[in-house]
């Protein structure tokens, strides 16, 4: 592999997602977001719910991230998450539907923390939606 060029894997307990070439690479961390370019120094980090985004030349694809973790090394990312779903198959009227149920009151500090879990994986799914709309008009 040349050394300008990144190889992106991505991993859920169910399959191997992708496991493509880039040239850049941004993962959603626990506390930001984590850009990667070709020769970065090796990484261990936790992801959160967002996007995770793969360029090679002009073309971008998008992903969302159910959190999960991220090693980079020897120009090799590998995330393993619980779901990475590519952004033009997210069905916005469900994860919409989604978030209006998890903002209903809960009746347990333990569903509260669940609510929140929920309302955050729902709007970074719709965040990842509207960036592929917004690229597309």
């Amino acid at each position: 592999m040349p050394e300008r060029e990144l190889q992106c894997v991505v991993v859920t307990p169910e399959k191997a997602v992708l496991e493509e070439a880039a040239d850049f690479v941004a993962v959603p961390m626990f506390d930001g977001e984590l850009g990667v370019l070709p020769g970065r120094a090796p990484l261990i980090g936790r992801l959160g719910y967002g996007e995770l985004r793969l360029r090679r030349g002009m073309e971008v694809r998008r992903f969302f991230i159910d959190g999960g973790f991220v090693q980079v090394r020897a120009n090799t990312v590998t995330v393993l998450t619980a779901r990475a779903q590519r952004a033009e198959d997210i069905d916005t009227n469900a994860v919409a539907q989604a978030l209006h149920a998890a903002l209903a009151p809960a009746p347990t500090p333990q569903a509260y923390e669940e609510q929140l879990k929920a309302q955050q994986r729902a709007r970074a799914q719709l965040r990842v939606a509207r960036h592929r709309e917004e690229i597309r008009t």
